[in-house]
C-alpha cells in the first residue's frame, strides 16, 4: 500500500506590492470594494475548508486571529492547529497544539502522518523558514487590489531563487486574483 499524498500549502492574501500586513497591523485594507464583472463569485467556503485537514501558524498570526475571532469569529473552525512559537501563549480553543522545535521534525514525525492537506497561514518569518527548508509543495497568493505603499512583505530577503509552476489562476468577482505555483523540486 502506497503512503497516502501529502501537500503543504502555503497560503497567503497580499496587496498587490506585495505586503501582507500594514505595519500597524490593521486589516481594512481587505475590505475591497471593487468589483470585477468576469470573475467569479467563488467557491462554497464550508466545502473548500472541509479539504484542509490542519493549519499551521506561526505566534503572531495566532494573536491577531484570536483578535479578529471577536468580530469576526475563528476563521480557522475546529481544524487542528499548530501555532509555531517559543513564547508561552494562552490556548484559546481546544484544537489549539504549540510546538516550538524542528520544522523537518514537524513534517516528516507529525503532519505527514496524520493529515492529507496542510495549510501555512503565516506569517512571512515561518513561510520563509517553511520554503528555505524545502518543506512546501505549493504557494497560494491571493492578490487584492490594492497598494499599500509599505507594510511587512510576504517574501522578505528569501535569498534564493525559487522555480514555480502555475497550477492554476482564479479572478474574483471582487478583484482578488489567486495564483497557484507548485514549486518546482
Amino acid at each position: 500500500m502506497s503512503p497516502k499524498p501529502f501537500t503543504l500549502t502555503l497560503h497567503m492574501v497580499a496587496s498587490l506590492d506585495g505586503f501582507i500586513a500594514k505595519k500597524d497591523n490593521s486589516m481594512g485594507w481587505f475590505d475591497t470594494s471593487d468589483s470585477y464583472e468576469k470573475g467569479v463569485s467563488g467557491q462554497d467556503p464550508e466545502a473548500f475548508l472541509k479539504t484542509i485537514d490542519c493549519y499551521v501558524m506561526g505566534s503572531k498570526t495566532y494573536e491577531l486571529a484570536l483578535e479578529l475571532s471577536k468580530n469576526y469569529g475563528w476563521v480557522y473552525g475546529d481544524k487542528p492547529t499548530i501555532v509555531i512559537t517559543n513564547r508561552e501563549l494562552t490556548d484559546e480553543r481546544p484544537n489549539i497544539e504549540f510546538y516550538s522545535g524542528d520544522l523537518i521534525k514537524l513534517v516528516e514525525e507529525h503532519l505527514k502522518p496524520k493529515y492529507k492537506n496542510v495549510w501555512i497561514v503565516g506569517g512571512a518569518q515561518l513561510a520563509k523558514d517553511f520554503i528555505n527548508l524545502k518543506l512546501v509543495d505549493e504557494i497560494r497568493m491571493g492578490i487584492l487590489p490594492i497598494l499599500l505603499g509599505n507594510g511587512l512583505p510576504f517574501f522578505d530577503q528569501l535569498g534564493q531563487e525559487l522555480p514555480l509552476h502555475l497550477k492554476d489562476t482564479t479572478a474574483y468577482k471582487n478583484g482578488m486574483v489567486e495564483l497557484c505555483y507548485e514549486i518546482k523540486k
